[in-house]
C-alpha cells in the first residue's frame, strides 16, 4: 500500500530524513514516535505529498486518505459552523447539506461527545472541541487510510482513552489503515500495532510488543 525505498529528505545542507525504507500493508496501524525535531511531521509531510523526497523513492497505492495536521488553524476568524466545517470534508457535496448527511454529523457529534455543537461557531470552541470537529472531519468520509499528527494534544485525558479505541474499531471493523505520530506510546495502543522510532533514521521498526523489549535493551532494531 505504502512503501519508501532509500528516501533521503534534505532542508539545504541539513539531513531531515536519511535512508528511510519501510513497508506498510492494508490494515496495517503504525505509531511513529520520536523526539522534538526528529523529522517525524517530515515524514508526514512527504507521505501526504506536501514534500518530494530530495533521493529515493515513495510508492503510494491507489486510495482515498484522511489528514488530521498537527497543528490546526485555531485562530481562523471565517463564520464556520461545526456542521460546515465537518461538511467540507464529504466526498459529495451539494449547495444545501442533505438531512442524512445533517443526520451523519450528529451521529459523529454523540460519538465525540460534543452532541450540542452541530450549529455553534468555530470561533467559539475551546482548542479541544476545534480537534474533535476536525478529527470528525477527517474520518466522516471513511479513508482507506487515516493519518493523524498528534491527533490528542488537546483532548481531554478523559477522552483519549475512548479516541484510541475508536481507531482500533475502524482498523479492526473497517480495515481502515492507521498512521498516528504521537510523542508517547500509552497502555491503550494494542500489542500488535506497529511502532516506527524515528530520530533522522529509522531506529526501530516492529510490533509494539517488541518495542516494549526494545526499550527494555533488547533493541530489536530494524
Amino acid at each position: 500500500m505504502i512503501k519508501y525505498d532509500n528516501v533521503n529528505i534534505y532542508f539545504g545542507n541539513f539531513h531531515v530524513l536519511k535512508d528511510i525504507n519501510f513497508q506498510i500493508k492494508h490494515g496495517d496501524f503504525l505509531h511513529i514516535i520520536g523526539p522534538n525535531g526528529s523529522g517525524k511531521t517530515t515524514l508526514i509531510r512527504s507521505l501526504i505529498g506536501l514534500l518530494k523526497p530530495t533521493t529515493g523513492h515513495i510508492q503510494l497505492g491507489t486510495f482515498h486518505m484522511g489528514y488530521l495536521p498537527q497543528k490546526l488553524n485555531l485562530k481562523n476568524k471565517l463564520p464556520m459552523t461545526v456542521q460546515e466545517v465537518i461538511y467540507s470534508g464529504f466526498k459529495k457535496q451539494s449547495l444545501i447539506p442533505k438531512k442524512k448527511d445533517c443526520d451523519l454529523i450528529q451521529s459523529w457529534l454523540e460519538k465525540m461527545e460534543i452532541p450540542h455543537l452541530f450549529n455553534h461557531s468555530m470561533n467559539h470552541l475551546s482548542g479541544g472541541q476545534q480537534q474533535r470537529v476536525y478529527l470528525i472531519r477527517a474520518l466522516i468520509s471513511e479513508p482507506d487510510v487515516l493519518v493523524l499528527d498528534e491527533p490528542t494534544s488537546a483532548l481531554d485525558p478523559s477522552f483519549r482513552e475512548k479516541f484510541y479505541q475508536l481507531l482500533h474499531d475502524l482498523q479492526t471493523k473497517k480495515q481502515t489503515t492507521i498512521i498516528h505520530v504521537t510523542h508517547d506510546l500509552t497502555d491503550m495502543i494494542h500489542s500488535d500495532s506497529l511502532v516506527m522510532v524515528v530520530d533522522q533514521t529509522i531506529k526501530f521498526w516492529g510490533s509494539n510488543l517488541d518495542y516494549q523489549h526494545y526499550e527494555k535493551g533488547g533493541h530489536h532494531h530494524v
